[in-house]
């Protein structure tokens, strides 16, 4: 057998994986896995979004060589880990086969710090263990109600949704530069406005910030910076509320269209973080190793 597995952990979905422990929890509750498919799954979790090879998944649970037909063994521990997690090859939320090469583990996935504790079912009473974790879930039940998770996105080619994710930072700068470009214009349109003081200088600050970010993201995305989609993550809630007052921007274009093709734009853009945020756990800025937890 391969050298025992280093201490790590990971997060992907409702299951956490243990390395120290060998054990695979979902929702604190262990899920029966055997050494050799926990040994398979913690590969694929080291290299999320990477293909895995049979034969590099034979060398390491067959080191000595001396397993012949590590075919069957592969895929054996392959199904088992599937079992274990409600999936299916057919269509995979976690593990794909992809012919004649190998595995890959297509969902997100969250390296978890050293020293965070676990989560237990064993370790507190029934009653007290509900009675902490009301107030956690409750937060995620309302956010799912909205937000959708890694597993609940469609799958996509990695070109889609980086195409389309890119477009919408060049759509979001052509507003910004286009709104400095035109305060002239803007003043006057909003003149009729009791305080348009404050809200040409909103208008002038909020872009003033929004265009470096978004150029930073759009740079990042391009060239597949490292850990960009859970940095994304991280700033999505703060870029949210920019984002929405930003919708409204068709408006500043009214001595150019109507107030209906105004009000139907603004409709769309309000819809658009949601959609940038989908785009991002649907792969657009390429493999990441680690997604952050904002993405729950």
């Amino acid at each position: 057998m391969a050298d025992p597995l280093p201490a790590r952990r990971y997060r992907f979905g409702t299951f956490e994986a243990d390395a120290l422990t060998g054990e695979l929890r979902k929702q604190g509750i262990r899920v029966k896995l055997n050494a050799q498919p926990f040994q398979v799954l913690f590969m694929l979790l080291e290299r999320p979004g990477e293909v895995l090879t049979r034969e590099e998944i034979s060398r390491e649970l067959w080191p000595d060589g001396t397993f012949v037909d590590f075919e069957h063994g592969v895929n054996s521990a392959v199904n088992r880990i599937r079992e274990a997690l409600g999936d299916t090859a057919s269509n995979p939320r976690f593990v794909e086969t992809l012919a004649r090469r190998g595995y890959r583990f297509v969902a997100p996935v969250e390296r978890i710090p050293f020293g965070e504790t676990p989560v237990s079912s064993e370790s507190t009473s029934p009653i007290l263990k509900e009675q902490a974790t009301a107030p956690a879930k409750a937060k995620v039940e309302i956010r799912r109600r909205i937000l959708a998770s890694p597993e609940e996105l469609p799958r996509a080619s990695y070109p889609v949704v980086q195409t389309l994710f890119v477009l919408s930072q060049f759509m979001y700068l052509g507003f910004y530069v286009g709104a400095l470009a035109n305060l002239a214009e803007i003043e006057e349109l909003l003149s009729v406005l009791p305080k348009m003081a404050h809200a040409v200088t909103i208008l002038i600050v909020t872009a003033g910030i929004l265009i470096p970010i978004r150029a930073f993201v759009l740079c990042a995305v391009l060239f597949r910076a490292p850990g960009i989609r859970g940095k994304f993550l991280k700033i999505w809630p703060l870029l949210l509320p920019l984002d929405v007052l930003w919708s409204l921007s068709p408006f500043l274009l009214l001595h150019h269209i109507n107030f209906g093709l105004a009000l139907a734009c603004t409709a769309l853009l309000v819809y658009s973080p949601f959609a940038q945020r989908s785009l991002i756990l649907m792969g657009a800025g390429g493999p990441d190793h680690e997604i952050s937890a904002a993405a729950r």
